[in-house]
């Protein structure tokens, strides 16, 4: 969650099986207020089901890993609004802030500022792709498991803005990376049974079937709750991570129908609606104007004439009209996130995508989309 970036897979292991349900660093993630009393509630089948804090699972008890090309499809948004999807499960509701169009709301009376402090001529980057970069899958990797995948004792050094253990983590998870990355070393995963999303910052095994890790968190994607105010999560805005990755089956299919996350070198020590959590990336205070908050919203001009890409980004360049992109954590300017796919074409995506500036770009004012400053659903745009 820092400088870098350029992380993926060229397969994506889904757990096949199924049955049980189950918070981040200073500068990444924790727990959902709104998850509590569904927490409560499962908490008779979770004794039942999980392996308690002291005793790990073993290995034969964990589900056998199938190997596939790619995530399994989320699918774009039909006609009636219906937000995307992931196996069984929506990503957040219709009407979430991340699903939500920014294309008609007004620009962001800081926006020029903005736009000068995050570098003006610099191309846009995706950090996510089909090969290898430094020994790593590039992008953010995420797994589908089922609810019957046993859960396992994690520990956090970011105890308090942390979702407590146990976690469903599989015995050789997707690590953003790969197994030998120092760099954030995300996991996450999407219990497509409970339609609950774990998510955790630098991740390591430990003994026993254990896991030691920064910070995690744990997302209802049928809610829009937010974390708590202050809250960091897996990353440093305290969102979710997942919501905003780039999926390679959403471009197939020829829509994005989400925000993009994204990340930022220069960044004000605070946040705005909904991120919840501040982190200091390039020395900035908390009243310095000229830098976006966490949680800024951006999007592509109008005026930016996208027919000339090739169709994956033309995709991508629509949604970040439409959607926009969203300043989720401390990084290299204008680098967009997205998981790995061995479809990627890395060199079109690279060479495309590069000839896009942040000149292009502008800030957006989404306060009218506020409802409740403790829920992320949004009011419908304009």
């Amino acid at each position: 969650m820092r400088f870098r970036r350029l992380t993926t897979l060229l397969a994506v292991p889904v757990i096949a099986a199924c049955a049980a349900p189950s918070v981040a660093p200073t500068e990444a993630g924790a727990t959902q207020a709104g998850l509590m009393e569904t927490f409560a509630a499962m908490s008779a089948q979770l004794t039942a089901a999980a392996v308690p804090s002291s005793q790990p699972d073993s290995p034969s008890a964990t589900p056998e890993l199938l190997t596939v090309a790619s995530p399994i499809p989320s699918e774009p948004a039909p006609a009636s609004g219906d937000g995307p999807i992931i196996g069984n499960c929506p990503v957040y509701p219709p009407d979430n802030y991340w699903n939500t169009r920014v294309d008609s709301l007004p620009v962001d009376p800081n926006s020029a500022a903005y736009i000068a402090a995050l570098d003006p001529g610099a191309g846009i980057h995706p950090d996510f792709g089909s090969g290898e970069w430094n020994g790593g899958p590039i992008g953010i990797p995420f797994m589908l498991i089922p609810a019957s995948t046993p859960k396992v004792p994690i520990s956090f050094y970011y105890p308090d803005d942390s979702d407590p253990g146990p976690y469903p983590i599989p015995a050789n998870p997707l690590i953003e990376g790969g197994p030998d990355s120092d760099g954030d070393r995300h996991i996450l995963l999407v219990d497509q049974d409970n339609c609950l999303l774990y998510e955790v910052y630098d991740a390591y095994p430990a003994a026993n079937g254990a896991w030691e890790a920064g910070s995690g968190a744990i997302f209802d994607l049928r809610s829009n709750a937010l974390r708590p105010d202050e809250w960091t999560s897996a990353d440093a805005a305290g969102f979710a991570i997942f919501p905003g990755l780039v999926r390679y089956d959403e471009v197939a299919s020829g829509e994005i129908n989400h925000a993009i996350r994204f990340t930022a070198e220069a960044i004000r020590h605070s946040y705005i609606w909904p991120a919840r959590h501040r982190a200091t990336c390039g020395d900035r205070g908390d009243d310095d104007l000229s830098v976006p908050p966490m949680g800024q919203r951006f999007r592509l001009k109008a005026s930016f004439d996208v027919s000339g890409y090739p169709h994956d980004v033309q995709v991508i360049l629509v949604a970040m009209q439409t959607y926009g992109v969203v300043l989720a954590d401390c990084g290299s300017n204008w680098f967009i996130s997205g998981s790995p796919d061995s479809r990627w074409l890395d060199e079109e995506l690279v060479d495309s995508l590069r000839g896009v500036h942040g000149s292009d770009f502008e800030a957006v004012d989404t306060s009218g989309l506020m409802l409740d400053p403790d829920s992320g659903q949004a009011r419908e745009s304009p």
